[in-house]
């Protein structure tokens, strides 16, 4: 286990106080756990978290997964912009809720 220093005091804006009180409890961690996750996060480069950004993951037959490569290439050749998996996902998740008024 690395070696712990005892204390990291600042003084903050008392609504960011209240938001980061907020947020860790909600988590359910203690506040050490808390603040060394976020300074974790931001320092080595984890997760979003001033973004909130989450994570979608699934596992796709490889049949699919060669149709979805083959069309993205030819999106990107016909359009002359790649297309990553990423934007055509959240594309069709975002035509889906604005069609469901969601």
């Amino acid at each position: 286990m690395a070696e712990k220093k005892v204390n990291l005091c600042a003084q903050i804006p008392a609504d960011l106080h209240t938001r980061v009180t907020r947020e860790k409890d909600a988590s359910g961690k203690s506040l050490s756990e808390y603040i060394t996750e976020l300074l974790t996060d931001y320092y080595e480069g984890g997760r979003s978290i001033m973004n909130k950004e989450r994570t979608v993951a699934f596992q796709i037959s490889e049949e699919l997964f060669q149709r979805l490569k083959d069309y993205l290439a030819a999106e990107s050749q016909r359009t002359g912009k790649k297309i990553s998996q990423r934007e055509f996902v959240i594309g069709l998740i975002e035509q889906a809720l604005d069609a469901a008024q969601v």
